[in-house]
């Protein structure tokens, strides 16, 4: 028996490949799905499955394209319909993998069509479960993502309140929980760190499995939830109608383009420049209009909480090499229009006479030095949970994930002081800032953590409560 966790940090996803006899099952696999395939062949399996815990709103899953490529069957949990050819379970109903079984426990409540995969051995033994969103390490799943005109988040959460407690905490302690996320995704509120646990762990740990009240749950559940980031319904529709197949999208974004190319794209259509390069390389010189975000980064979802667009036309600014994991970490949140690169990057650019822009970057003691001797306009631009925990005196929190509903209220002409918590998002909100006409703005290299180190007075606020 062979049980993987493929985890991708970046998305804080886990996908999972289970192989007995010569035959194999993937659960909630990546875009890209090549890695499967020659996992596969090199245990000399077949993949006779892939397993859909949901359909998930963070990320587009690669079961399309990787049925295709091996005539594996879909698997989807009771509720679930989709435009392609796929096959829709019943609850109890079980798979054969080699000598494993794998169980289908319908666990609606994330979604009406979530589903818990439970593997048992050769003997029946369970010995994992695969919860999807339906259970979390630490969390469980958002309540508010499949609301319906006749149902609401509350009526969700009270369904994942006896999906838990009928179908998952009557398992064994010893099981291991395998779910779909980690911290960092949107898709819950305070997930650990941890990929993964066992059961009985969880029922001492996890405040979804403690000893709590329905109408308790409920409210903790639906409480402080941050609105979802815009491209979760447009993935989630992806995911249950197809997209474009991967190949495809690969061979068109993975197209070189000369400085004069890109500025005829630019004068003649409707196309962004995305430069994924580090933020210092950035602020120095880049495109001008051009949006930051960052590759060694949360990539993907920033991409999709930011650019609106789902079918934007992309022109790629990437670090040598790096185009082809560009254009594919872009096609895991649906983003299948990158219409090529800048060959030979920046200097490539300026050696053909083209203009750059800039975005000034200073130290924090830099900052220190000019805000001792007048107030500035300062952009906190970390989440709020990070700024409840603590943030600079008389300084507002202006969060990244809702920049288009406060920077019309702001003067483009006046200076302001951007930072975040390293440095990765005050240079994206830079170069938003930047595209919209902002004339003056002043990254604080390092954020809110050189900001600390440089001595620089702060707000500190005791413990939050859960899920903030």
């Amino acid at each position: 028996m062979v049980v993987e966790q493929n985890y991708t940090s970046c998305l804080a996803q886990g996908a999972y490949y289970i192989q007995s006899e010569g035959e194999a099952a993937i659960i909630d696999p990546l875009r890209e799905y090549a890695p499967y395939v020659e996992r596969a062949k090199k245990d000399h399996a077949a993949i006779k499955y892939i397993f859909e815990t949901h359909f998930h709103a963070d990320f587009v899953s690669g079961h399309v394209d990787l049925a295709n490529k091996t005539n594996a069957r879909i698997v989807f949990g009771p509720k679930a319909a989709t435009a392609y050819n796929s096959y829709t379970a019943t609850d109890g109903e079980e798979f054969k993998v080699g000598k494993l079984t794998i169980k289908v426990l319908h666990t609606p409540g994330h979604t009406l069509e979530s589903t818990t995969y439970l593997l048992l051995d050769e003997n029946r033994k369970p010995y994992c479960i695969f919860t999807g969103d339906t259970l979390f390490i630490g969390d469980v799943g958002r309540p508010d993502l499949a609301i319906k005109s006749d149902l609401s988040q509350e009526d969700l959460a009270g369904m994942l309140y006896d999906s838990l407690r009928n179908k998952i905490m009557p398992l064994p302690d010893d099981v291991i929980v395998y779910p779909a996320h980690g911290a960092g995704s949107a898709c819950g509120k305070n997930m650990s760190k941890e990929t993964f646990d066992t059961l009985g762990n969880q029922k001492k740990q996890n405040y979804a499995l403690s000893d709590i009240s329905k109408q308790d749950f409920i409210k903790e559940l639906t409480s402080d939830i941050l609105p979802p980031p815009q491209y979760f319904a447009k993935n989630a529709a992806l995911n249950k109608s197809g997209y474009l197949q991967f190949d495809e999208v690969i061979s068109k974004g993975h197209k070189s383009l000369s400085p004069d190319e890109i500025t005829h794209l630019l004068n003649t259509g409707d196309v962004i420049v995305l430069d994924v390069r580090k933020p210092q390389e950035f602020a120095r010189e880049h495109i001008p209009g051009a949006l930051f975000i960052g590759i060694d980064g949360q990539f993907a979802p920033w991409v999709g909480a930011l650019i609106r667009n789902i079918n934007q036309a992309i022109i790629l600014v990437t670090p040598e090499g790096r185009e082809h994991e560009t254009v594919m970490r872009l096609s895991r949140v649906g983003y299948d229009n990158s219409i090529g690169y800048l060959h030979g990057g920046m200097e490539a650019w300026k050696q053909a006479g083209k203009h750059t822009a800039s975005i000034k970057s200073i130290s924090a003691v830099e900052f220190a030095n000019e805000l001792a001797n007048s107030k500035l306009n300062i952009l906190d631009v970390r989440k709020p949970g990070e700024y409840k925990a603590q943030h600079l005196n008389d300084v507002p929190n202006k969060p990244l994930d809702f920049i288009s509903d406060w920077f019309d209220s702001l003067d483009k002409h006046a200076p302001y002081y951007i930072h975040c918590a390293g440095g990765y998002r005050s240079m994206i909100t830079a170069s938003i800032l930047q595209g919209q006409g902002f004339t003056n703005l002043i990254d604080i290299a390092g954020g809110f953590g050189a900001i600390q180190k440089a001595g620089i007075p702060t707000t500190q606020f005791a413990c939050q409560s859960k899920g903030v």
